[in-house]
């Protein structure tokens, strides 16, 4: 996992997140094949590093990104597109319990699963969210499946030169 403390600037700003202890408690949870903190703090990261470049509200998005998966606890749905749909609004409604957030704040962690969520980004920073949060995504996932399939491979020549023994 990429070390996001080298740069103080981020550090400075994500530091009162991460040292609340609700939050914390997202490094017990898996998503896409690492910790949803883990996750957070990559799709922060990142979004914070295109917004400023872009000499936007990078402060603001830094930590909306932080907060976008800011939930312990599945949303309790079978459908699985209900939950990756409602899921934005938990966020946004234990990130209000923790931390006062401005509107642009809601309005990234609210809509950073458009299109599946129907309602389109109001600000520019929103969309960078989104995108960031899609990429590390499939980044995520690529990377955990490789190591899948890395083991089932191993698993599997083991079989095979256990079978090829035996004969």
């Amino acid at each position: 996992m990429k070390n996001y403390f080298i740069d103080k600037e981020f550090e400075s700003i994500i530091e009162p997140i991460m040292k609340n202890k609700e939050f914390q408690k997202l490094d017990t949870v898996t998503h896409h094949g690492i910790s949803r903190l883990h996750h957070s703090l990559r799709v922060a990261y990142f979004s914070y590093k295109v917004s400023k470049k872009l000499h936007l509200e990078y402060k603001e998005t830094t930590e909306a990104a932080l907060l976008h998966d800011f939930f312990v606890d599945e949303v309790d749905d079978e459908n699985v597109l209900l939950k990756l749909r409602r899921h934005p609004e938990h966020a946004v409604e234990n990130a209000t319990k923790h931390f006062n957030l401005t509107d642009r704040q809601k309005d990234i962690i609210r809509t950073h699963m458009f299109p599946i969520t129907f309602t389109p980004p109001k600000y520019i920073e929103s969309w960078i969210v989104d995108i960031v949060d899609d990429c590390s995504a499939v980044y995520e996932r690529y990377h955990s499946l490789r190591k899948e399939m890395r083991a089932a491979t191993t698993f599997m020549f083991i079989v095979l030169i256990n079978i090829i023994r035996m004969r």
